[in-house]
């Protein structure tokens, strides 16, 4: 495998611009070469400039608005709604994080639901924003079938993400972001495109057997969901919050309303903020510090977070898939 080194600058002037090129405003360009970027960045390759050729899929298709305004209501004091009108969903998180985040600091806890977006980014970036205001933050997202749930060879849930971030202020915010299968889609095509296996237990081939090779999982087979019944408990409950909650679509519906033309397809997400200064109360920062001490102080544990954080400090340029990236340019 060839690379090409890119510095953050670079990959985020390629994303914009491409975006820009085929059909984004202004305001839609800039929210998903930041979020690509970013993920460059810390090192979340299958989220990065790997995602962008499904961006431009979906916006030459006419199934996602480059140019949609999101719309923001205030149910109640602590419910936020925003109306993503057919936009990627890094615009209409920016429109609603902020208000999400000074609902929850007044009243100690608001949920913002967003609907008529297309994800198909990270989700730690919407936890950590708020972490980094001292919100504990939640979010999840639905997208279209790929695992089975426990105990079946046939997939009806998404990938079904879900990202949970722990203020720390003065310090960098604990943070987990993972798929509740057993390996997300992304990783899954990224180890077929580069040759590699994925662990046993990954996924099953199309005829149901268990298998190792990443391109029969991604070609006709099948996810499975991590720890079993666990796991495949957790992916239902992403399900009902990013879908039953949100009244969005939930993975088996988006795909049958799908174009499929290789982008996201519509859905919704769900975030959740909690203020531990209301909740808890004073002193609550030095109580979950010593928590957090005491396990990292256990030999062989490292904090979820770390090592995307770790990248993050790093503001060198980045190694890129050099076909990936002609693939990418060849999209202006």
């Amino acid at each position: 495998m060839t690379t090409t080194n890119l510095t953050l600058d670079e990959i985020h002037a390629l994303t914009r611009d491409v975006m820009l090129a085929n059909g984004c405003d202004a305001a839609n360009a800039e929210a998903l070469a930041d979020i690509v970027m970013r993920a460059e960045r810390d090192g979340s390759h299958s989220h990065g400039l790997f995602r962008v050729p499904g961006y431009v899929k979906a916006l030459r298709s006419g199934k996602v608005d480059g140019k949609a305004q999101p719309k923001l209501t205030h149910r109640t004091a602590s419910v936020i709604h925003v109306e993503g009108g057919g936009c990627f969903a890094p615009l209409a998180q920016a429109v609603g994080l902020p208000a999400l985040a000074q609902a929850a600091s007044e009243t100690g806890a608001a949920a913002l639901s967003l609907t008529g977006i297309h994800h198909f980014a990270a989700l730690w970036p919407e936890t950590e924003y708020l972490a980094d205001r001292g919100l504990v933050g939640i979010a999840c997202t639905a997208y279209m079938p790929a695992v089975a749930p426990a105990g079946s060879q046939e997939k009806l849930f998404g990938t079904n993400p879900i990202s949970f971030a722990w203020p720390r202020p003065g310090a960098t915010p604990l943070c987990y972001d993972m798929a509740t299968a057993a390996m997300a889609m992304g990783d899954v095509q990224i180890a077929a495109r580069d040759g590699k296996e994925v662990p046993p237990g990954t996924g099953l081939d199309a005829d149901g057997h268990p298998t190792t090779d990443p391109a029969k999982i991604a070609g006709g087979g099948v996810l499975l969901p991590f720890g079993g019944y666990k796991g495949s408990a957790i992916a239902l409950m992403v399900e009902l919050l990013a879908a039953g909650l949100t009244g969005e679509r939930f993975s088996f519906e988006a795909a049958e309303a799908d174009n499929k033309d290789g982008g996201p397809p519509r859905g919704g997400e769900m975030v959740i903020a909690l203020s531990p200064s209301v909740i808890a109360g004073d002193g609550w920062e030095a109580h979950a510090d010593g928590f957090i001490d005491r396990l990292r102080g256990l030999d062989g544990v490292r904090l979820p977070g770390e090592r995307r954080h770790k990248n993050r400090l790093d503001q060198g340029p980045r190694t890129i898939n050099s076909t990936l990236l002609e693939t990418v340019r060849d999209l202006l």
